[in-house]
């Protein structure tokens, strides 16, 4: 088989697994990611608000990558977007970014770490 074989092969099986919708956000934006929780046989929604740092992959298989300060400490996450789990994505505030990944954004702390420029 060749390349192409094997990459329709894949496209068409992952197909299935991509969710119709599209999301509308660059790096460096703020966004709220709405993630299904089950605690005890009940699923609720959570938030999860953070500047988007990295964007990898494509197709069925992306993930962002959200960061967020909390309680003085650096949270990150990272969400495969088309996974059941993720509800939506809505964004905050747009960034005005230079990059494709801000991971200079890890050393920053206090006002600055909110600060996308």
């Amino acid at each position: 088989m060749t390349k192409l074989n094997i990459d329709k092969i894949k496209k068409e099986f992952e197909k299935p697994y991509e969710k119709t919708e599209k999301y509308d956000f660059n790096i460096g934006d703020t966004v709220d990611v709405s993630v299904k929780i089950e605690e005890g046989g009940k699923t609720r929604l959570q938030k999860f608000r953070g500047i988007v740092l990295a964007q990898r992959g494509s197709g069925s298989k992306t993930t962002i990558t959200v960061r967020k300060i909390s309680e003085g400490i650096g949270v990150e996450r990272i969400f495969p977007l088309n996974s059941p789990n993720v509800a939506d994505i809505k964004v905050i505030k747009k960034g005005k970014v230079r990059r494709a990944k801000l991971t200079y954004m890890r050393k920053r702390t206090g006002k600055a770490a909110l600060k996308v420029e």
